[in-house]
């Protein structure tokens, strides 16, 4: 592959100047003169250099697959597989090398011949000028001498040499017409003038080629073609070596001239890699009506550049569907089987709308790993020692971003649209599930919520620089249902306050050491019954694992508690459109919390006693002292007065409401903490 790229490369930047000085010549108003001459010879050079480098390439693969297809993969490679034939010829057949190297070519093939192709109509004028004076230089030039030296007394032979002359010569373009009977009796001892004839862009048809060629066989040959040492074999023909050799060369010529006249048929045909997926000869043996897609060829080489994740591979995703186009092609022209090209087409349509999934997940991921490595903060990244992989390996996507017009079996396909379709739907099917994924935990994951939203809008602004994606906004509007003019609540606010009511107030205490509500150890005063949250793809988390598990290790560190990091989170989450509600309901639900507490501390209070005396003084003064007796004494009435035993469920429930209304005020006073922060960071920002 090293001598291929070599010639790519080469080959590439030869054609490029060569067509450089085609346009130079173009603009300089068609003077002809020896630099316009070498310059279109030059060029019809090239392209005969590109016809012989296509041909080189495409007959490596043809060797390739018959190679593999005498040699499949024997049974002990299998590893116990059942398989079919076709997939130890194509499937199991060929290692990750060899399918690079193999798209590698075909890509090779493919952009030589597009930049061949697009430049037909420049060249075609200096190919048939080159031609034209290829033919005149040799029917009016070395044929006159023929005529005058070798042939001069052969009649029949002169005449086969006249009719050459007469059948392709362009006498419109010499100075003066040349008289083939009487250049015949000019002596030898004269001067020979060589015909001056100016080159037209008029190039010979088929017929005269073949003709031309037709005649060469009759001089050289006599009409017996099996003569010994071949068409062009010095024995018995009385041609001398030296015309012998003029004739072959002109010979071998013509036969080149055909395909360089027919440019764009003979470029397609060197670029036809069609056979790589006909396999009906497989389909027969094996008894089965089609393949899965696994063993396509075309999806084989599309999801090694997936898998192996080269960024230089990247941009030839695309390059394996020119074998649909070629393969389909050919069963319409050629085959002429119209069953053939509706199972290309069937697969084509597959395999495109997964490598349009692929590309988008991919895409997806890399720019969410980029954002999450972004966001990360760096002195995590610094105090471990393994923290190289939290970065993410460079990826260019401009080429794919570009690609506008993609043909697949002649049908021109959008796929930048597409692309950015799909994105659209993966951002809202991403917020959907982290939205799901909090309202089925409790409300100390909201910290986790805001972290891996943060991440999702970071992507969001690194996508849309290439693409026309959805406001980030509105799509997060959207998926919280809260596009109503109307509505007051997002899903992130609802399940806020459900939590607050349901888990948050009756099971947390505030901790005095700390100053954040940790959950009671005493277990659940109401259970919270949550459903199990679903398994989202790896990427609707932080890109990559490596990403995904350092956020879930700082995000678990807020898990157990709540304070003022999850009161940020709630703050920036609901914003000022959601927050008073959350505010409105909280006060409500204190002030029914008091409602309801006033029947109960009525209730409990009737079970007081309607008198307590003082206590007794008789007998321990002395021994015990004033101050242990009345604690005593103080501890003996709780115990046997104050016990509530007819009301011990009331006194439970007035206890856990004043715990509730403590903890909604404390809640409070966080937040009018973080408000009064964002408000003096927004002061001196």
């Amino acid at each position: 592959m090293g001598t291929i790229r070599a010639d790519h490369d080469d080959f590439s930047i030869r054609f490029a100047s060569a067509m450089d000085q085609m346009i130079r010549l173009k603009s300089s108003d068609g003077v002809y003169n020896d630099w316009s001459r070498d310059i279109k010879g030059n060029m019809y050079d090239i392209v005969v250099e590109g016809f012989q480098l296509l041909s080189r390439w495409t007959g490596r693969i043809w060797e390739q697959c018959a190679w593999k297809f005498s040699r499949p993969i024997s049974d002990s490679q299998q590893n116990s597989m059942t398989c079919f034939d076709y997939e130890k010829v194509v499937r199991y057949n060929y290692t990750a090398e060899e399918r690079r190297a193999l798209l590698e070519l075909i890509g090779y093939i493919k952009s030589i011949g597009l930049m061949m192709q697009h430049c037909d109509t420049l060249v075609s004028e200096a190919l048939w000028e080159t031609i034209h004076m290829e033919v005149q230089d040799f029917v009016q030039d070395k044929l006159d001498t023929m005529l005058r030296t070798t042939f001069r007394k052969k009649k029949d032979l002169s005449r086969i040499l006249s009719d050459m002359r007469t059948l392709s010569a362009d006498w419109m373009a010499s100075t003066s017409k040349a008289d083939p009977e009487q250049h015949s009796l000019h002596q030898e001892t004269e001067e020979m003038r060589q015909n001056t004839f100016y080159p037209r862009p008029v190039a010979p048809t088929a017929a005269q080629i073949h003709c031309l060629q037709f005649l060469i066989c009759e001089l050289v040959s006599g009409g017996n073609l099996r003569k010994v040492g071949g068409l062009f074999g010095n024995s018995g023909s009385g041609i001398p070596v030296e015309d012998l050799k003029q004739l072959e060369t002109f010979f071998y010529k013509l036969s080149f001239f055909l395909h360089i006249l027919d440019y764009t048929a003979t470029i397609g045909t060197l670029t036809d890699l069609g056979f790589l997926w006909f396999r009906e000869f497989y389909l027969e043996s094996s008894r089965v009506i089609q393949f899965p897609i696994e063993c396509s060829l075309p999806w084989m080489l599309v999801g090694h550049v997936i898998e192996s994740e080269d960024a230089g591979l990247l941009e030839s995703i695309l390059i394996p569907f020119d074998l649909y186009n070629d393969s389909a092609q050919h069963a319409l022209t050629s085959l002429k089987q119209r069953f053939l090209y509706d199972e290309i087409e069937a697969e084509a349509d597959l395999c495109f709308d997964l490598l349009a999934q692929k590309l988008n997940e991919i895409i997806f991921t890399y720019y969410k790993s980029c954002a999450a490595s972004t966001l990360l903060d760096s002195s995590f990244t610094y105090a471990c020692d393994d923290g190289d992989k939290y970065f993410v390996k460079p990826l260019r996507f401009d080429a794919i971003f570009k690609l506008r017009r993609v043909m697949v079996l002649g049908r021109t396909i959008d796929l930048r649209s597409i692309i950015t379709q799909r994105m659209n739907k993966i951002f809202r099917e991403n917020i959907d599930f982290l939205l799901e994924r909090f309202e089925n935990g409790d409300l100390c994951g909201v910290v986790e919520l805001q972290q891996l939203l943060d991440i999702l809008e970071l992507t969001h602004q690194s996508i849309s620089r290439f693409l026309e994606l959805d406001s980030y906004s509105l799509m997060l509007s959207e998926m919280q249902e809260n596009l109503s003019l109307v509505s007051y609540s997002s899903r992130i606010s609802s399940q806020i306050w459900s939590e607050m009511q349901t888990d948050f107030l009756p099971n947390f205490i505030l901790c005095n050491t700390t100053q954040r509500f940790v959950r009671s150890a005493k277990g659940t005063h109401h259970s919270s019954h949550r459903s199990s949250a679903s398994t989202g793809k790896p990427y609707f988390y932080c890109g990559s694992h490596d990403l995904t598990m350092a956020y879930q290790g700082l995000a678990g560190l807020y898990r157990d508690f709540f304070g003022v990091p999850h009161m940020f989170a709630v703050v920036k989450l609901l914003g000022s459109r959601s927050l008073p509600a959350i505010i409105r309901a909280l006060l409500d639900h204190i002030s029914s919390k008091i409602t309801g507490l006033l029947p109960k501390i009525n209730a409990l209070q009737e079970a007081l006693p309607k008198s307590i005396g003082l206590l007794s003084f008789d007998g321990g003064i002395a021994e015990y002292g004033l101050a242990a007796i009345s604690s005593f004494g103080c501890q003996k009435i709780v115990h046997e007065i104050l016990t509530w035993e007819a009301k011990s469920e009331v006194k439970t429930e007035v206890l856990h409401d004043l715990k509730e209304i403590g903890s909604a005020l404390y809640w409070m006073s966080i937040l009018d903490i973080v408000l009064r922060g964002l408000v003096d960071l927004k002061e001196l920002s």
